[in-house]
């Protein structure tokens, strides 16, 4: 895995990975591929209407 990229694993009931799962194939995607569409999407629609996320405000919560 290239040094930029993180992990994260998350824990889900067998009903509700299982539906996720058919919503991310149904939109041809993997599920992994679905996450990040989701949390890019969430992280867009966060900076329309908050602004940008700086670097200084990502070292400002993330310390």
């Amino acid at each position: 895995m290239p040094k930029d990229r993180k992990h994260l694993s998350i824990r889900l009931d067998g009903e509700l990975h299982d539906k996720f799962q058919y919503v991310a194939k149904y939109d041809g995607r993997s599920m992994s591929k679905q996450i990040l569409h989701l949390v890019t999407t969430c992280v867009r629609e966060f900076e329309k209407e908050h602004g940008p996320i700086t670097e200084e405000d990502m070292k400002n919560v993330l310390s």
